[in-house]
């Protein structure tokens, strides 16, 4: 099986779907070359993708496949990067203080610091989407959820887009040490000042045999909840606009039916989610998928953007249509690592996107905003920049 190079293909990064269609009428997976992988297999059918992320024979954990021998750090310590049974006990205690209610309780701070965002937005003008609403609505929760509002918020998105979406000179870098030094500050200050917060509540935890989060493990949930817990929410948020606002029917439709909101981010989520693909999975040992045997210590990449585009699941999959029935979408993963922080993440785009569209009813895309500038790599889907004006 010859191995395609993604970087070759005109376009992708910004439009991958046309690309996806094809690859899936010739088979479910195909061998793929990244920045990282000389070979990587990438499943783009829906039904396959679905079954490989609770699959046990694809280990998240890539510690035995040896594959980044000097890449270990405290911020790999982390849910997404671990299995059974190691996955099962740090997810059973962040479970115990990650609560609904405790998420629930959001809700109307949620919508002050949405209103206070538009408040800060002129009656009328233009502005970066991201920078006024998607960005700072999600890192403020998150922040405040955690336990750290001093938060430099510049210097940590410089950080986190240098670890999840890096540019060609960020790549030049050690993005993940100086986040795991960051991580470990932040937590020696939450240790010296506990509070009722998220982050101090994980610190004290203990399940009945009294076993707790290690040092390393306490940096690699921060790094979790911090980065997922504000980078796929800020590309939710955007994407879901962008989507709006290039369909004007469909947009029309959610300004007559405010109560359409839930459809609207369930179709975003399907129909151009924030997360491009799953996190990496390895082989633990062969592995067929569709006709195609995958070999042990192999590298695996579940295009979650193509499951969602999948014709054999959603009929008429390019349609944005937000009165759609969505559910299976893959966009926050499946089985034991579906997205702990799911919740928070709709909760959140309802908000500020319904607030959004009935504080600016001629809400459009800034046509002198420039070319879109999109996130790099195939992890998050989304832009940097959304020009807007009202």
């Amino acid at each position: 099986m010859s191995v395609i190079d993604l970087r070759d293909v005109p376009d992708f990064v910004a439009n991958p779907y046309p690309y996806y269609a094809k690859l899936r009428a010739e088979g479910p997976v195909h061998a793929i070359r990244t920045e990282q992988f000389e070979r990587a297999w990438l499943i783009v059918g829906y039904d396959e993708g679905r079954a490989a992320l609770a699959d046990p024979r694809f280990n998240k954990d890539w510690r035995p496949s040896g594959r980044w021998p000097d890449g270990d750090s405290a911020i790999s310590t982390n849910m997404l990067e671990l299995d059974a049974p190691r996955h099962t006990r740090l997810r059973r205690l962040v479970a115990r203080e990650f609560t609904s209610r405790r998420i629930e309780a959001l809700r109307p701070r949620v919508e002050e610091i949405t209103a206070e965002l538009l408040d800060a937005m002129p009656a009328t003008g233009s502005a970066d989407l991201i920078d006024a609403l998607a960005f700072p609505l999600p890192m403020t929760v998150i922040c405040e959820l955690i336990g750290v509002p001093d938060l430099d918020r510049d210097a940590f998105r410089l950080l986190s887009n240098g670890v999840v979406s890096p540019t060609a000179e960020q790549m030049e870098g050690d993005a993940v040490g100086a986040m795991g030094d960051y991580l470990v500050e932040l937590i020696e200050d939450k240790r010296c000042a506990p509070g009722d917060d998220l982050m101090s509540a994980l610190i004290r935890a203990r399940d009945e045999g009294g076993d707790g989060l290690s040092s390393d493990e306490l940096v690699g949930m921060a790094f979790l909840l911090l980065v997922a817990g504000h980078e796929t929410t800020v590309n939710l948020i955007s994407n879901g606009v962008r989507a709006l606002l290039d369909h004007p029917g469909q947009l029309a439709l959610l300004r007559a039916d405010p109560g359409l909101i839930d459809g609207a981010i369930e179709e975003t989520l399907r129909y151009d989610g924030p997360v491009e693909t799953a996190t990496l999975r390895f082989t633990r040992e062969p592995v067929t998928v569709g006709s195609t045997v995958i070999p042990a210590d192999e590298v695996v990449v579940v295009a979650l953007a193509s499951g969602g585009r999948d014709p054999g699941r959603f009929p008429d999959p390019d349609t944005f249509d937000i009165r759609r029935d969505t559910r299976g979408h893959l966009a926050f993963g499946h089985g034991m690592h579906f997205c702990l922080g799911a919740p928070l993440a709709r909760m959140e785009a309802r908000i500020a996107i319904r607030a959004l569209l009935e504080r600016c009813p001629d809400l459009a895309l800034d046509p002198d905003g420039g070319e879109p500038e999109w996130v790099t790599g195939l992890l998050l889907r989304g832009v940097r920049r959304l020009p807007v004006r009202w």
